[in-house]
């Protein structure tokens, strides 16, 4: 199949190139140092699955140059999905499948409104990813996976043919969930609760985990949630929320979310997307979400600040 990795950082990076060492025709597109480091050195990744070094990629900034594709896979991060999905309007036939990888639960039906419902997967993916340098990825946590389907779970010949090319792949184990909609906002509940935790304690889980005080946060930000996905149809099993604490002590200590390194750095986040998606979707079904409001509100001075919106001081 031939892909294009739209957004080629910590996800993007990893799995295009796990693609791309299985023998698929990958593109990724990429900008500035990154952009420049992969067509003088080609990628590498330093993954605790194996390294990959692919010597020579393709890579370019311009989508409009490739022409329609097979699978388009989104791995930009959460705020920019629409400007992603307008973008990769040329890469978009009658036969493409767009497969989102963000950490939210909003990117599919953003993609579906700017490139219409036809094309339009529901994805995920669990990895422990960055870039670590130019031209170089680093792999430190988490067995990678990636689960798809169709958004109202029928099984189709498109998505069987994609997962028979993920089970080629070293490195990436892949699912079509029963239930995709379960599947990703199990995997929301998880890092959305990580990422508030992290970004508000600055520390890894492993410190924020077995803290009394800042596992109980965790619990709280766990639960609401839950409640907030039940209020949205989703048909969690009754210990979500337990599976979910289950796989935060499974992670290795020292982990923290991109979300969390984003807002360490002084940089644009996910915060809209994660926490703040959290408060908004359970306001939509009547769900009160008072400790993510909280997470909310503390980080959203740093994250108008990172983007430049700031009001003056009054």
């Amino acid at each position: 199949m031939r892909f294009v990795i739209m957004g080629s950082g910590g996800v993007g990076g990893y799995f295009g190139a796990r693609l791309a060492e299985a023998g698929e025709d990958v593109t990724f597109i990429a900008r500035g140092e990154h952009l420049a480091a992969m067509r003088e050195r080609g990628l590498r990744v330093s993954s605790i699955k194996g390294d990959v070094a692919l010597g020579k990629v393709k890579a370019t900034d311009d989508p409009a140059t490739l022409g329609e594709v097979d699978c388009v896979i989104v791995a930009v991060k959460a705020w920019q999905v629409r400007e992603a999905a307008e973008s990769i309007r040329p890469l978009v036939g009658p036969d493409t499948l767009v497969l989102p990888l963000e950490n939210g639960v909003e990117a599919a039906d953003i993609l579906a409104d700017v490139l219409g419902e036809a094309p339009v997967l529901e994805g995920l993916c669990g990895i422990l990813a960055w870039r670590e340098a130019p031209g170089h990825i680093r792999h430190a946590g988490v067995d990678p996976f990636i689960r798809f389907g169709e958004r109202d779970n029928h099984s189709s010949a498109r998505t069987a043919r994609l997962k028979d090319v993920f089970d080629r792949v070293h490195g990436v184990s892949a699912e079509i969930p029963d239930d995709i909609r379960v599947a990703q906002w199990s995997k929301f509940l998880f890092i959305c609760a990580m990422s508030g935790i992290g970004s508000i304690t600055r520390a890894p889980i492993g410190v924020s985990r077995q803290l009394p005080e800042t596992r109980a946060l965790i619990q709280a930000m766990l639960e609401e949630i839950d409640q907030v996905a039940r209020g949205h149809g989703v048909a969690f099993p009754a210990d979500a929320v337990a599976r979910a604490m289950q796989f935060i002590d499974a992670m290795p200590a020292e982990s923290t979310s991109s979300m969390q390194r984003n807002i360490m750095a002084g940089e644009p986040s996910e915060l809209e997307s994660q926490n703040g998606a959290v408060v908004r979707l359970g306001r939509s079904v009547g769900v009160a979400t008072p400790v993510h409001a909280l997470v909310y509100a503390a980080l959203l001075p740093q994250e108008l600040a990172a983007r430049g919106e700031l009001p003056a001081a009054g």
